[in-house]
């Protein structure tokens, strides 16, 4: 596969990079993604199974995962930093602010900054010699041109057919992709509903340069997904999915009771940030430790495409090598 500007301003061979996903996206995880030729990145959370209210302690957690995948991979790989909202979680920007201090002490390869104005930490970490990439959420044509202002080295627009949190504006990636590359200058990594080489084929086509892909790295043997969510997504159906609107944007997950009780919320009128109190413990629960009642199963709606549990290493070499022979197969019919 060609080299895209993602590889090169990453160092990595293939131009997918494993998108942080809360509690279940650890080092052994993002490793395996970087060794194989991608980009792995940690998530918030990573490698525990317990909430803390310590802003030190959460930060230390992290240091001790970017030293485990140090010790995994010689490869690069990212860290997720989330741009917390003043108002939801509370006190959420002291966290962020110590996580983004042991990031620069720990002098780690690639930051994923999601949500917010990118700005407040940008400068500083790519004086670090940091890559700088922002999800931004919300995403649209104007947010991508706020983020190429604001000094990204990249950005990551993920469609309304992600899963977690995707933007107010809800607009599929389909759609959503080539108005920013149109946009930007700078790269556009596509995500949302990309789960083989069919949709990074397609992405490519539509002018990104990358594919962030979630939920296909959750069905992976390196992953701490519990065994239960798993298995929820690969029994999944192309109807499996719903949404609901949260404070920081709309949440896709497996349709659930969980998810059924925010969706009555709001349409009973129950605020958004009700909802998303609501909603938010159940990451934990749902995602790590197999709750599918009342647990939150943040999943995209590319779900029903997944039927095999598989090493990372695989998923990154199946979707390079089908994306490669779908793009030459068009050439080849192009010139006939």
């Amino acid at each position: 596969m060609k080299k895209s500007r993602i590889c090169e301003l990453l160092g990595i061979k293939y131009p997918i990079i494993q998108a942080p996903m809360n509690w279940i996206t650890w080092a052994e995880l993002a490793a395996a993604v970087s060794n194989a030729g991608g980009l792995g990145v940690i998530g918030p959370n990573a490698g525990e199974r317990t909430p803390t209210p310590d802003a030190v302690e959460t930060g230390e957690r992290l240091r001790r995962q970017i030293r485990k995948a140090r010790s995994l991979t010689n490869k690069p790989f990212g860290v997720n930093l989330v741009l917390a909202l003043t108002d939801y979680p509370p006190g959420g920007k002291a966290f962020s602010d110590q996580c983004f201090k042991v990031i620069l002490e720990e002098k780690a390869p690639v930051v994923v900054l999601v949500g917010g104005t990118p700005s407040i930490y940008t400068r500083e970490l790519k004086a670090a010699g940091i890559k700088v990439l922002h999800r931004a959420l919300p995403v649209n044509v104007e947010a991508a041109r706020r983020s190429e202002q604001q000094g990204v080295d990249a950005l990551v627009a993920v469609g309304f057919d992600g899963g977690g949190h995707v933007g107010h504006d809800s607009i599929p990636t389909f759609v959503l992709i080539p108005q920013i590359v149109s946009a930007v200058s700078i790269p556009v990594v596509a995500g949302g509903g990309i789960m083989d080489g069919r949709g990074m084929a397609a992405a490519l086509a539509l002018g990104a340069e990358g594919v962030y892909m979630g939920t296909r790295f959750i069905i992976t043997k390196e992953c701490p997904a519990h065994q239960s969510f798993k298995q929820a997504i690969i029994e999944a159906s192309d109807t499996g999915t719903g949404t609901c609107v949260g404070a920081i944007g709309v949440l896709r997950a497996l349709k659930n009771p969980m998810l059924e009780q925010c969706i009555q919320m709001e349409k009973s009128g129950a605020e958004a940030i009700a909802r998303s109190k609501t909603y938010a413990p159940g990451f934990r629960t749902g995602m790590l430790e197999g709750d599918l009642v009342g647990g939150t199963l943040g999943c995209g709606a590319g779900a029903g495409l997944v039927r095999q549990i598989k090493s990372a290493a695989e998923v990154v070499q199946e979707t390079v090598r089908d994306a490669e022979q779908i793009l030459a197969g068009l050439a080849t019919a192009s010139q006939r």
